[in-house]
Formats: structure tokens, sequence, C-alpha cells
């Protein structure tokens, strides 16, 4: 493989996963080691990636990826999390639906139910859920991103006067540590106030969240009630949720 090419490929895979180990990079590319850190080092002096704990990590923390390269990624595995998030879900509840691709999914795996009450700051859900005629679907106010999310003061303010079932949320990435991490600070606003409005909250989120360096600090993950993800967990998370009260639910074939 020509460098150009290998450049790139590592490039396209920094944007997409947010960080890839030198070690994933050998076995991708099947090139030595010694090649891989020349490639991040040149890569890194560009300004195109930047080098982080043995691999590339994206050269920033505060910018989340095109919505549509997020929509496409790991598809499959967002609709499985999304069903088994949704069979959590009884007809009649009430819910809160977040920003995000994966609480998009979860929307569309909840068009067999019936009477459901949600209140949501995403256009693109509303306009999934508009298709179930049974659903009551309340619009929070506030100021739309292009990619169809709605925040703002206004958006905290209108989420913290209802008290509802459940909360959908999503994340941009989660820290070894546990801590929910996001790229927006007024996104991380209207995700506590979600938190702290539901009686349960799920977070559902696949596994290249533990990829993904953002810099907003929402909270932990023992701060959620149901933890719905693929089941590729690191062990210091499978450790840390051991010893919580969280119900992790994988989704399944």
């Amino acid at each position: 493989m020509k460098q150009s090419v290998r450049h790139q490929k590592i490039i396209d895979l920094v944007k997409q996963e947010g960080y890839v180990s030198t070690e994933e990079l050998v076995d991708i590319l099947n090139v030595s080691p010694q090649t891989i850190r020349r490639d991040l080092n040149t890569l890194a002096e560009q300004d195109l990636i930047r080098r982080h704990h043995g691999g590339a990590a994206h050269p920033s923390s505060a910018e989340n990826s095109d919505y549509a390269d997020r929509k496409e990624f790991l598809s499959q595995e967002k609709n499985k999390i999304a069903q088994a998030a949704a069979k959590l879900i009884p007809n009649g509840s009430s819910l809160f639906i977040d920003i995000g691709t994966t609480a998009e999914a979860v929307a569309n795996a909840l068009l067999s139910h019936k009477d459901l009450r949600i209140v949501t700051n995403n256009i693109n859900a509303a306009h999934i859920l508009m298709k179930n005629d049974s659903f009551h679907i309340t619009m929070a106010g506030g100021t739309l991103r292009q990619d169809g999310g709605i925040i703002g003061e206004a958006t905290v303010a209108f989420i913290s006067q209802f008290r509802l079932d459940f909360g959908i949320l999503g994340i941009s990435s989660i820290d070894l540590d546990g801590s929910l991490l996001d790229y927006d600070y007024h996104e991380v606003q209207v995700k506590r106030a979600i938190i702290e409005n539901s009686r349960q909250t799920l977070l559902v989120s696949d596994h290249s969240k533990f990829n993904r360096h953002a810099m907003v600090k929402l909270g932990n993950l023992t701060d959620v009630d149901y933890f719905v993800t693929d089941g590729l967990l690191p062990p210091s998370i499978k450790e840390r949720l051991a010893l919580s009260d969280v119900t992790i639910v994988l989704g399944q074939e």
C-alpha cells in the first residue's frame, strides 16, 4: 500500500472512530509497528491527527463528526441497541428522547408501540415518531442545530417542566473511568435536565464511544439506570458497572 493511501486510510479511521490504537492500525493496514509510528508522527506534524495513548486521535476534541457520517456509522449495531431499548418501554409510557443518531434509532424501534407520550428536542426523532398516530409528541423549543437537535437555555427550561417515566439518552464519548462526555456545553445541559426529570434513564451507546474524546462532562455511567449497548465493554467499565446498580442490556440479533 502506498504511503499516501495508507495516510488517508489512517485519517479516515480516526475520523470515524475518534481514536485508533497503533495495534489496530498494524492489523488493518498489514504493516509493521515502526511504519505506523512513522506515519502517525508525519500526520501529527501536519496536524491531521493527534498522537494519543499509543495510537491516533482526532485533532480536536471540541467538535463532533458530521451528522451524515454518524448516522451511517455502525448503523446495524445502533439498530440492535434500539430494539433492546424499545423492549424496556411499556405501551402508554411517557418519555424524553434526546439528540443523537442512536436515540433516533430508538424512535424508529418504538413505532410498533401504542399511546406513548413523548417530549423531544430532536426534530429527526419527532419526524420518525409522527408515523404513529397514537403517539402524543411535544417538541422542546430552543436553538436549532444543523443536525436537527434543539438546545439552549429555553430547551432546558422547557424540559424541566416535565416529570416523565423514561429518558432515552445518547452520548458522544465514555471515558474508561465511566465519565460521560459530549462536545457541546449547551447539549450537556439539556441531557442533564433529561436525567433529572426522568424516573428511569436509558443510556444507549455502541462500543465506539469508548474510543472518542469529547471535552464536556455530563456525569458518570453510574448516574443512569440502564446501559443499553452492543456488549464490547472495556474491562474497567465492566468492573465499575458490576459494583453499581446500573442494569446492562445488550442489543442482540
